[in-house]
C-alpha cells in the first residue's frame, strides 16, 4: 500500500484568508470554498463541547467524498479533573474522564461525518502528579479504555507530557493499532528528533501539528489577521520536508495540520513548503 500525504489547516473560518483561500470575506458558505482547495481540515471545535448531529451533517454535506477531517475528541474525555474555578481548593476529578459511554455517545452524534473522518484526535493536558501519578498509570488507563471502546476509526494520542513520548509509548500504540499526534510547538520536543528515535516504531498513520511556542505572541504580532507570514521557520520547514519524506517512504498515511500560529498564516506556510518540493512525486 502507498503513502497518502493530506496536507490542510487548523479550522477553517478566517476572514483574512480572503484572496488566499476564500472569495470573499463574509457571506461564503467558507468550508465549501475551502475543500475546493484543500483535502483535510482540522475540527478543534468539538473539542470544546461535543458536536451537534445537525452541523456534522452540514459538514458532510459540502465537502466532496475524498475529503478527511481529523477530530478533536471533546476535553471532557481526556480532562482528568475540571479547571478550577476562581478561589477554589483542591482538584475536582472528572467522573468522564475516559469515559466509553461519552465516546460512544460522541460518535453517535457524529455518525453522518462518519465516512470522511481520517483521524479522531485524544489531546490530552499537561499532566502534573497531582493528576496522573505516572507514565505506566497513564497508559493502563488508556489501555482499559481502548479495551473497551469501539474502534470503528483511526484514533491518535497526543500526550503533552515530553518525557512520556517514549519508546514505551510508541510500542503502547503500535501493540494497540493507535496513532500518534506529533505536535511542533509548546514545549513539546521536536517532532523531528522524535521522529528520529521512535519512527520506526509508528504504523499505519499520524497526524502532525505545526503550532508555534507562543501563541499569544503570535496574535499580538499579527493582531489576528493571519494573511502573512510575521515569524518565518525555515529550517523547521526544510526539515519537516525530508520527514514526511521518510514517512511517505514508509507508506505511511499522513495528515498534516497547519496552524496560523506557526508561521503567521496556515495558507502561506502550506505554499512554502509547496515551493520546497512538499507535494513533489504526488
Amino acid at each position: 500500500m502507498g503513502s497518502t500525504l493530506r496536507v490542510g489547516t487548523c479550522s477553517w473560518k478566517y476572514p483574512s484568508w480572503k484572496g488566499l483561500v476564500y472569495s470573499k470575506a463574509a457571506g461564503i458558505d467558507y468550508l465549501s470554498e475551502y475543500a475546493a482547495r484543500y483535502d483535510t481540515v482540522e475540527v478543534d471545535q468539538w473539542f470544546w463541547a461535543p458536536p451537534e448531529p445537525a452541523t456534522a451533517a452540514q459538514y458532510a454535506s459540502v465537502t466532496p467524498e475524498s475529503f478527511r477531517f481529523t477530530v478533536k475528541l471533546p476535553h471532557m474525555l481526556s480532562l482528568t479533573h475540571f479547571y478550577p474555578k476562581k478561589g477554589e481548593q483542591g482538584l475536582r476529578p472528572n467522573p468522564q474522564f475516559l469515559s466509553v459511554p461519552l465516546f460512544q455517545e460522541v460518535l453517535a452524534r457524529m455518525a453522518a461525518l462518519t465516512p470522511k473522518i481520517g483521524m479522531l484526535m485524544l489531546q490530552f493536558e499537561y499532566l502534573n502528579r497531582q493528576k496522573m501519578a505516572s507514565q505506566e498509570e497513564f497508559l493502563r488507563l488508556l489501555g482499559m479504555f481502548f479495551d473497551a471502546a469501539p474502534r470503528s476509526l483511526p484514533i491518535a494520542v497526543e500526550p503533552r507530557n515530553p518525557r512520556w513520548v517514549d519508546q514505551r509509548y510508541f510500542e503502547f500504540l503500535a501493540e494497540r493499532g493507535l496513532s500518534h499526534v506529533f505536535l511542533q510547538g509548546y514545549y513539546m520536543t521536536s517532532i523531528f528528533d522524535t521522529w528520529r528515535r521512535f519512527g520506526r516504531l509508528v504504523r499505519d498513520s499520524v497526524v502532525v501539528r505545526l503550532h508555534g511556542p507562543d501563541r499569544e505572541g503570535m496574535e499580538r504580532q499579527t493582531g489576528e489577521s493571519w494573511d502573512r507570514i510575521v515569524a518565518p521557520k525555515d529550517e523547521d520547514l526544510a526539515r519537516l520536508v525530508d520527514m514526511m519524506r521518510d514517512m511517505r517512504d514508509r507508506s505511511l498515511t499522513i495528515y498534516l495540520n497547519i496552524n496560523n500560529h506557526f508561521e503567521g498564516s496556515a495558507p502561506l506556510t502550506i505554499e512554502r513548503l509547496r515551493a520546497r518540493g512538499l507535494f513533489d512525486g504526488e
